[in-house]
């Protein structure tokens, strides 16, 4: 396959989609549906919405359009080389979060061997069969497995940071990528008009707050009225009759109830000052600041365990869960690695 062949089979892939959950038949629309509707009884942080959110926000970014411009920028995606077998370890906090790795190893034309998450094992050979549909040379380049990866060259794998040890274990002989946890966090400047700081709610709700670009933490300026934030934020308190979200703010209020620790309870989040980045489910951290070139030098202290930062002159707000093409997990340039290990004399 050329690079153009793979190109414009991953941009009918993502019109495929995107007319399939415009409801349109495609031959694949009633089975999307059901797997929207059904990946709540086998991981309930899987709701229908989250489910739709993650397949929109995937379809919507792999257009012709942008294919051509992330794949403008590598010189050896168009060069021929033997294709390497890259082992992939998907996470699966929430859906579909290793489509990236899939697309980037089959455009810039490996072999993908994918061990899939227990938590998300379905989405993902959803897309590949459509893929497979539309490109039937794909066929012999995508291989899953729930069981351990074996023969690989290379090795992308995700996790916690717990997880990662054992990656680094396993793998660490192998040319490899392992990616631990990190966090989002947001910049409040204090002059953001009612549409950013709803906006913002989607940063920090969408998925239940469990993605590494969910924002965990604000800062926030000295003096700031925190219901600035908890008033345009209404339309996600339903996000509290969830019964696993419910759980959570139960206990980490029940938490801070007996350790006598301050915080705010909106009903359905719990807000909390803590210099710390990584959040529980269902609160939310902040910290004042006294000027935006201390939080610019806090965050660069803390750049290894932040995944992006919304607010003006960031990711701007709402856009966390939407990354492009070319923004990378943990700034790490995933085709650039695929394609250094395939030069002649690296392997």
């Amino acid at each position: 396959m050329t690079l153009k062949e793979r190109i414009e089979s991953f941009a009918e892939l993502g019109e495929t989609l995107r007319n399939s959950l415009a409801g349109r038949e495609t031959g694949y629309t009633s089975q999307l549906e059901r797997l929207i509707a059904n990946q709540q009884f086998q991981n309930p942080w899987f709701t229908p919405e989250n489910v739709r959110m993650a397949v929109k926000a995937i379809a919507n970014e792999m257009t012709h359009e942008n294919l051509v411009k992330w794949s403008a920028g590598y010189h050896y995606l168009n060069s021929e080389n033997d294709p390497l077998r890259a082992g992939i370890v998907m996470a699966g906090n929430i859906p579909l979060v290793g489509f990236h790795d899939f697309l980037a190893v089959l455009l810039s034309g490996n072999n993908l061997i994918s061990k899939t998450s227990s938590k998300d094992p379905d989405l993902i050979v959803f897309v590949s069969e459509i893929l497979c549909s539309i490109n039937h040379d794909f066929k012999e380049k995508i291989e899953f497995t729930d069981g351990l990866l074996k023969d690989f060259d290379v090795v992308i794998a995700t996790g916690g940071d717990n997880s990662s040890r054992y990656f680094e274990y396993y793998f660490g002989r192998y040319p490899h990528i392992i990616r631990k946890n990190r966090n989002s966090v947001s910049i409040i400047e204090g002059t953001e008009t009612d549409e950013e700081l709803t906006a913002l709610g989607t940063d920090v709700f969408s998925y239940f707050g469990l993605g590494c670009r969910n924002v965990s933490k604000i800062y926030i300026p000295e003096g700031y009225d925190l219901t600035k934030l908890t008033s345009n934020w209404a339309s996600f308190s339903s996000t509290i009759e969830h019964n696993k979200y419910r759980n959570n703010y139960d206990y980490n209020k029940a938490v801070f109830l007996v350790n006598k620790e301050n915080f705010i309870d909106t009903g359905y989040l719990l807000l909390k000052e803590h210099q710390e980045l990584s959040s529980p489910v269902a609160v939310l951290y902040y910290e004042f600041y006294n000027s935006l070139d201390n939080v610019a030098h806090m965050n660069e202290n803390l750049k290894e365990r932040i995944q992006c930062i919304t607010g003006r002159n960031h990711v701007p707000f709402g856009k966390s869960q939407f990354p492009h093409l070319w923004d990378y997990a943990d700034g790490i340039d995933t085709l650039e690695f695929l394609l250094k290990k395939n030069r002649p004399g690296i392997l």
